[in-house]
């Protein structure tokens, strides 16, 4: 057997174990067996994705209802997944997942929404789904001047809560701003719990830019660097701010919004008041990136 060295591979957005390995890295991971990912999707609406297969392991990332997901181990009531849409890799609780059906045609915006049981909010809802849900839609009903997405298991969802997929915004900093006062929550990536890097990616996913889940990837990959003056006077709105572990993005030239740990919240906060309070954490932002 050739020698791999595989220690470049990120385990983030790679699936390799010593026992175990994604068909399409035979021969840049070394493993004992190579297996094709399973095609499934996320059946329940914010589903936590955890670094071991314990419900007592740590949240590093979370998929929402309608998420595509390959699965490369079913065990023990725990799948090993990659999330398609950014690559991540974790453990779920295996009723989490199903078969992949109807494709999607829409895609949530409220940052959040009710399903119910048939066309009337008065029903009693069945779940919620936050910003970012997929669903399809497969006909529209009116009642007493509301009208509703139906899907195809006879719920219904409040139709202005929802676009077409290929729908999307421009302005990622308007989006996180709809999401002013969720709460802050390490892994979160949804309307009901988020942190930082997960404000970022929801924002760009709803201008239809999937982009990179952590802080330290998306320092590399979002946009491109600028130089800020010394001052950070020539930071715009859109622009994001980068630090050792936290991102930000520019909601005007000097104020921005974040998923803070400071506050617990999305929140506004004006820039340089921001960049003394983190210096004592984390030392002076790293990076700037403009889209």
């Amino acid at each position: 057997m050739t020698a791999v060295n595989d220690a470049n591979l990120d385990k983030r957005l790679n699936a390799f174990r010593p026992d175990l390995a994604d068909e399409s890295l035979r021969g840049m991971a070394a493993a004992e067996r190579f297996v094709p990912g399973k095609p499934m999707r996320v059946a329940d609406p914010v589903v936590d994705v955890r670094s071991e297969p314990r419900g007592d392991a740590g949240i590093i990332t979370q998929l929402l209802y309608g998420d595509d997901v390959l699965v490369f181990e079913d065990d023990n009531g725990w799948c090993w997944v990659q999330n398609e849409r950014d690559g991540y890799v974790g453990y779920v609780v295996d009723t989490t997942l199903d078969r992949r059906s109807t494709d999607p045609t829409h895609i949530v915006i409220a940052p959040r929404t009710f399903v119910y049981p048939g066309s009337d909010l008065k029903f009693p809802r069945t779940r919620a789904l936050s910003m970012g849900s997929l669903v399809t839609v497969i006909g529209g009903e009116e009642r007493r001047g509301t009208l509703y997405g139906m899907l195809p298991s006879g719920e219904a969802v409040i139709a202005k809560h929802l676009v077409p997929i290929d729908e999307v915004t421009d302005d990622h900093v308007a989006v996180a701003e709809t999401l002013m006062h969720t709460p802050y929550l390490w892994g979160g990536v949804s309307g009901f719990g988020i942190d930082c890097s997960g404000l970022v990616q929801l924002s760009l996913l709803m201008t239809g830019q999937p982009v990179l889940r952590d802080t330290d990837m998306q320092a590399t990959s979002v946009g491109e660097l600028i130089e800020p003056d010394r001052d950070y006077h020539n930071l715009q709105r859109g622009d994001f701010v980068f630090w050792k572990g936290h991102v930000a993005m520019m909601a005007s030239h000097s104020m921005l919004v974040h998923a803070s740990g400071h506050t617990m919240s999305v929140t506004l906060e004006p820039l340089r008041d921001a960049i003394e309070r983190i210096d004592y954490l984390y030392g002076q932002p790293t990076a700037v990136r403009r889209l």
